[in-house]
């Protein structure tokens, strides 16, 4: 498992559950410009970057919002079962009981994932925290009404991306060996019209080896595309076509789980003003603290150590939903992650910071001032 869904029909996304047909879409994944180190950044410490640069700081609530059918965006509204489809396939990722949790809000401006849903412009969405590049009035992630609909299962892979999750058939373990010239022509042809670079990056490409959390291909998963015959040479036992049962896979729940662990009170401890704290966590694991002013002001947050990070501020009403105020990711470069807010007394505010990779274990420390 490497970690698209509805209109209210009967139809699956042709990456679940059922035979690839004339007239269903598949996704198209928005890929940022892939990412350069510098020379001294060595292997291990790339790895470890790599898998977690799309992932969201656990404990985070991913804040959502439909286009009004008004003005420029008319083209992007949904009707309220569309909507429902998405709300559906929300429950399916939250019901996990993971660390993540989503929240529909009326104000598309406050809210990171914002959902459209245009006729012919396919299935697709940012990845991770990709989608907090894109501005106030841009989509984050589309569902394509036209040719079939779509379906839970369409709304749970395009979700899976949300979350950080790439395709899974191109997932390196999987060893798939390709009819190219049937792939490309496959794709080439109604509904989807992709070009040779769109079929290639969706598709052909494998994802690097340091980009795999060490997990073994799932054809199962939510994230795979069903294939027809003729598409896959290799393995021999896929020549006939490839059809994931359906849902999120028994590795699909595990492996969210695990990279969204949930969070309780106990995970959260209170960070005193001017007192450092170190963060004894091994890569991809996550300390939170809380930070409780007294004084309304100015205040800077620091990471220390030869250690890659990111660190995300929200602040914590006394009712509602943590709201997102900052972040910095240091993760490849020679500093460390650095916030300065302004923070009012008397008001509590989380501090999430998510390790990637240290050149030694217990090193690495935070402090506010």
């Amino acid at each position: 498992m490497t970690k698209s869904a509805s209109k209210t029909t009967s139809s699956r996304h042709p990456s679940v559950g059922k035979k690839p047909a004339v007239g269903h879409r598949y996704c198209s994944m928005r890929q940022p410009p892939p990412r350069v180190f510098s020379p001294n950044v060595g292997g291990e410490r790339v790895r470890a970057i790599v898998v977690n640069a799309s992932k969201w700081v656990n404990g985070t609530v991913l804040h959502y919002a439909f286009f009004e059918n008004s003005g420029n965006f008319k083209s992007w509204a949904g009707t309220p079962a569309q909507k429902q489809v998405v709300k559906d396939a929300i429950r399916a990722w939250t019901n996990l009981g993971i660390g993540i949790r989503f929240e529909e809000v009326s104000d598309r401006a406050e809210a990171e994932v914002r959902i459209g849903f245009e006729a012919g412009d396919g299935h697709w969405s940012y990845i991770g925290r990709d989608v907090l590049r894109q501005g106030s009035d841009d989509r984050t992630l589309n569902l394509d009404p036209s040719a079939g609909n779509f379906d839970v299962d369409t709304a749970c892979h395009e979700l899976g991306h949300t979350l950080g999750l790439p395709h899974e058939h191109q997932n390196p373990k999987a060893g798939i060996q390709w009819d190219e010239e049937a792939v490309y022509s496959a794709l080439a042809a109604p509904p989807n019209g992709w070009d040779r670079s769109t079929t290639y990056n969706n598709i052909i490409s494998k994802i690097s080896q340091s980009a795999v959390s060490g997990s073994n291909w799932d054809p199962n998963s939510i994230m795979h595309y069903a294939f027809a015959a003729g598409m896959i040479l290799q393995p021999e036992k896929y020549r006939a076509g490839l059809t994931p049962a359906g849902g999120l896979s028994t590795a699909d729940r595990t492996w969210i789980r695990n990279f969204y662990p949930p969070l309780a009170a106990k995970d959260e401890i209170t960070l005193q003003l001017l007192q450092s704290e170190r963060l004894k966590i091994f890569a991809g694991e996550q300390r939170n603290f809380l930070l409780k002013p007294t004084v309304t002001r100015y205040y800077e947050m620091r990471t220390f150590g030869q250690a890659d990070t990111v660190a995300v501020l929200f602040e914590r009403p006394q009712s509602g939903d943590d709201r997102y105020l900052s972040g910095d990711d240091d993760s490849g470069e020679d500093r460390n992650a650095y916030l300065r807010r302004r923070l009012k007394a008397g008001h509590t505010y989380v501090l999430r910071i998510r390790l990637y990779y240290a050149s030694a274990a217990g090193e690495t420390g935070v402090m506010w001032w």
